[in-house]
């Protein structure tokens, strides 16, 4: 990642910020764009010796997602790479399901996506780079209660599978990450029971930690991963399988 700049959606916390600290341990530098404050990760990231910029930006307005993409440019000199991490669940069963519940979490999860991609392919498009979508395992198997979740990630796979063939020949490789049951603020709302019954689902037998997939991303962006574009790989110990 040494001199590469990486733009990390929903950077601030989670997944997003185990990303983040990975690509800069690794020598990146690092624009984090979230709703809640990133100033926490961004001085763990400076504290690293990279640079870093934060930008509070809801990534479905796709204005204030482009301006932030422009500063990032116009701060660091270049844009390699994209992670779009940023997620939302809004969870019920469909008969219940609000519509303003269903249109955000579309809004935030596959929206957001476009938007970020769409802002950052401009400047991608002149020096190629890799582009790493946030899917989920319940986009490819579903789940009671996130017909509205499911959707979103179900239909990243399918973004990411569109504009990896669009943009090879730019130079852009485009790819998905599905994690399963990870280790983060939001599954730690689960009630031990619920922790418990899905932990049995899974054959490696226990939650997956958010570096698990940092690890996963650092390889789709980095060169090792050079004739890799289009896959979707998942990170679920063996729940999806």
């Amino acid at each position: 990642m040494k001199g590469k700049v990486t733009i990390v959606t929903g950077g601030a916390k989670g997944i997003g910020k185990a990303i983040a600290l990975l690509l800069a341990e690794k020598g990146g530098d690092i624009a984090i764009f979230d709703v809640i404050d990133g100033s926490d990760t961004l001085s763990e990231i400076r504290g690293l010796g990279r640079r870093g910029l934060y930008y509070q930006v809801d990534v479905s307005d796709f204005e204030s997602v482009e301006k932030s993409v422009d500063s990032v440019f116009r701060e660091m000199g270049r844009i390699d790479n994209l992670v779009n991490n940023a997620g939302i669940t809004m969870d019920g069963l469909l008969v219940r399901m609000r519509e303003e519940d269903w249109d955000r979490v579309i809004a935030v999860n596959l929206k957001g996506v476009y938007n970020c991609t769409k802002a950052a392919l401009k400047y991608m498009m002149k020096s190629g780079g890799s582009i790493v979508n946030i899917s989920s395992i319940a986009g490819m198997m579903g789940n009671p209660g996130q017909s509205n979740y499911a959707a979103s990630k179900a239909g990243i796979i399918g973004f990411t599978k569109s504009v990896a063939r669009e943009y090879a020949e730019r130079g852009i490789r485009v790819n998905a990450v599905a994690p399963g049951f990870i280790r983060t603020e939001m599954t730690e709302r689960l009630t031990e029971k619920r922790k418990e019954e899905m932990i049995k689902m899974v054959p490696l037998r226990r939650p997956g930690e958010p570096i698990e997939v940092a690890k996963v991303v650092y390889f789709l962006l980095s060169e090792y991963s050079s004739y890799v574009t289009g896959e979707v790989i998942n990170v679920s110990g063996g729940l999806y399988m």
